[in-house]
């Protein structure tokens, strides 16, 4: 589940949401052969592309201008069935439970391509904000997967959490200004960050973000900041020079990536935190959701009634 308080134009009145589903496939169309009765297999964000076009030649489908988003204007996965191109669904390995397979499918394989987007090596140290949080948590387990160094920075009441997944150090915001985050950080890392991703949806950690790289290091965008967007106060072009900054954004990944991201999972290396929760208390979740009490992702069990 997420929640968008921004969107390019408005969800069409009346439109089923959700857009991370997993279920079984139980019936098929006219010549399909890409999966069987009875797969388990993965609803994403996108739903369809053209895979024609220059966009998705290069492996961007999902900056297809023919692409379907799955609940904004295409049904969603908050219903019980749901008809998808045979191409675009994900085949689930079975070492993963349908429920933690789900936040996968969006929240996991954007942080996967905003890892692969970082250009980290082994070893390598990657500050990440909003480490906590729905992608922070995923984007620490699955930078551990990939052999880096983590840093992770968030409210002090999600330190044993974030340590608790693989975090290296942690460092509680609310006990530093920007100045001195920005020190902290150096000391721990020996100079700065690698990358640093920003993963939660506050313009306060673009603000603090480019100060806590490194030379020629890499900031991720990855979180849209909702309340007082405004741009990078550090971001002057001279600054970026000098330091051979680079900064990117990350807006979810391609097919290849959903299938590459579940294999860290398949393995155990990534555990998504999960509160299941039955349809009929979509809207309580939501309210959490927008309020900050939700630990990692909330998962409909559309077989629930309550």
């Amino acid at each position: 589940m997420n929640s968008y308080g921004h969107m390019p134009e408005p969800t069409p009145a009346g439109q089923i949401g959700g857009h991370e589903g997993v279920g079984y496939v139980v019936k098929l169309g006219e010549g399909v052969t890409e999966v069987q009765v009875g797969d388990v297999v993965g609803v994403k964000w996108i739903t369809s592309a053209c895979l024609t076009c220059p966009q998705c030649m290069e492996g961007f489908d999902n900056k297809c201008k023919k692409r379907k988003v799955a609940g904004f204007k295409t049904p969603g996965t908050f219903q019980q069935y749901i008809i998808s191109d045979p191409r675009y669904v994900t085949p689930i390995p079975k070492e993963i439970p349908p429920a933690e397979a789900a936040p996968l499918l969006c929240g996991g394989v954007t942080v996967w391509s905003a890892l692969l987007e970082a250009s980290c090596k082994h070893g390598d140290w990657v500050g990440i904000s909003g480490a906590g949080g729905g992608l922070g948590h995923l984007a620490v387990q699955y930078a551990k997967a990939f052999g880096l160094r983590v840093v992770s920075i968030d409210h002090g009441s999600k330190k044993d959490f974030c340590l608790e997944i693989g975090s290296h150090h942690f460092i509680d915001y609310t006990q530093y200004d920007s100045v001195s985050l920005a020190e902290k950080v150096k000391q721990i890392t020996d100079g700065g960050c690698y990358a640093v991703l920003v993963c939660n949806a506050s313009s306060k950690a673009y603000d603090q973000s480019l100060d806590l790289l490194r030379y020629a290091g890499t900031l991720v965008c990855v979180g849209i900041p909702e309340v007082d967007p405004h741009p990078m106060p550090n971001s002057a072009p001279w600054k970026i020079i000098v330091n051979q900054w680079k900064i990117k954004g990350a807006v979810t990944g391609n097919r290849v990536m959903a299938v590459d991201c579940l294999k860290p999972a398949a393995l155990g290396q990534v555990v998504p935190a999960l509160r299941i929760e039955p349809m009929n208390r979509l809207t309580e979740a939501f309210e959490d959701l927008h309020s900050g009490k939700i630990h990692g992702r909330v998962v409909l069990d559309l077989s629930r009634v309550s």
